[in-house]
């Protein structure tokens, strides 16, 4: 599976901005997908994760109730919507992507920058 993520900018704090990430493979619909993120300076971190079974969703602390999670089989797409940005949001965000039996985050995308600014 090859994962490309799209969608950062530029965007002022308050504002909102959607990621994208577009997958290669026939059994999207069989991955459990992600999004990590890495401010500078920092370790790569959990933000966002769609489980293929049965869907369930699950979100950083940091992120609750801001940031929605979205996949869409049918184009083998996950999408990231992000509001109320803040500053600390800034960061490169990731995709990922790991398939049943594997367990573990297996596929990577190359990131895509969002910088909030004040």
């Amino acid at each position: 599976v090859q994962l490309q993520a799209s969608g950062g900018g530029l965007v002022q704090a308050g504002g909102s901005l959607r990621l994208s990430c577009v997958a290669s493979g026939r059994t999207f619909n069989r991955y459990s997908v992600g999004w990590f993120r890495q401010a500078p300076g920092k370790e790569r971190e959990f933000v966002s994760a769609n489980r293929w079974s049965g869907g369930v969703t699950s979100y950083a602390d940091s992120v609750k109730g801001r940031f929605t999670i979205s996949r869409d089989n049918a184009n083998k797409s996950v999408y990231l919507q992000m509001n109320r940005l803040k500053l600390e949001d800034t960061a490169v965000y990731f995709c990922a992507a790991y398939g049943l039996g594997q367990g573990t985050w297996t596929y990577w995308g190359q990131g895509t920058l969002v910088t909030v600014s004040s």
